[in-house]
């Protein structure tokens, strides 16, 4: 989700410094209330659902030997990064996982944990925190299954300190996954200056071209920070529709799937699956909505 982390510690415990940028808490505050409007600003996010949520589905099946038809993810400690109003925290929760959503933004969890009440089950099983990621370090080492990050790297001042977070509060052999966009020349014409100043898709000034983070930039990061990168997805929007679909280019928006290297230095056997194993996966199993 769209997200206001800005890492500014230089060690991942320090409290010294604020994560949050206080520039960007003044422009998102305003559209706190939104998150559930499918038709207003966010509409590009919700749609990302019908991608983003069986990406990280099929993948987690894919690695695991029991699972509950009903609940496929139960038993699944997830940490949404950046979740906003939850609007990918309740889509993984249906699923049968136990998320957590963090967003630094308070009003954004207010939004998130009234929604969620209106459903029982989602109340039992999502926990929301007015929190940055590096506030919640230290009480979460190596707790979470598997972490999400979409649409928010593009928001950190200090990347690498980000993912050295998410390392540390992840299990070892935890699947980390990301969605954001590339910096190219395409994903400013088309991430700025159409899908901002001109068709509004979402809010003007939302990104800083220069913060976009290239696919090799963002494997190199992870690997060279124990991570293992599984899968790499090019993402489109089409704004005439309002959907969203993979392609082979990682120009504009992509997806990542990591996996946070065990003891003894690998990853171990889990291969990611292929794209034969997303298409006939996709195909037997319902998606969460």
């Amino acid at each position: 989700q769209l997200s206001l982390f800005r890492l500014t510690a230089k060690r991942p415990f320090s409290t010294s410094h604020s994560s949050v940028d206080s520039e960007e808490i003044k422009k998102f505050q305003l559209l706190a209330h939104k998150w559930w409007d499918e038709e207003g600003e966010y509409s590009a996010l919700h749609s990302m659902n019908d991608i983003r949520v069986p990406f990280i589905r099929d993948i987690l099946l894919s690695m695991s030997h029991n699972y509950n038809l009903g609940n496929p993810l139960s038993g699944v400690k997830i940490l949404d990064i950046g979740c906003g109003g939850g609007l990918l925290s309740e889509p993984l929760a249906r699923l049968g996982a136990s998320v957590t959503g963090i967003d630094p933004l308070e009003d954004n969890i207010r939004t998130a944990d009234r929604h969620k009440s209106f459903d029982p089950v989602l109340a039992k099983r999502i926990q929301y925190k007015s929190s940055s990621l590096e506030g919640i370090v230290e009480e979460s080492m190596e707790t979470f299954d598997v972490i999400v990050a979409s649409e928010v790297v593009e928001h950190v001042a200090d990347l690498e300190t980000f993912i050295k977070c998410c390392s540390q509060v992840l299990k070892p052999e935890g699947s980390l996954f990301i969605t954001t966009i590339n910096k190219t020349q395409l994903s400013y014409v088309l991430g700025i200056v159409v899908a901002e100043k001109i068709m509004g898709i979402v809010p003007e000034g939302t990104h800083e071209w220069e913060k976009f983070v290239p696919p090799e930039e963002l494997e190199h990061l992870l690997e060279s920070n124990g991570f293992s990168v599984k899968t790499v997805k090019g993402m489109l929007y089409n704004p005439l529709w309002g959907s969203w679909s993979w392609m082979e280019s990682t120009s504009l928006n992509y997806a990542v799937h990591a996996v946070k290297c065990g003891a003894q230095g690998h990853s171990g056997s889990t291969d990611a699956p292929s794209e034969t194993d997303f298409q006939q996966r996709s195909a037997t199993a319902g998606t969460a909505g």
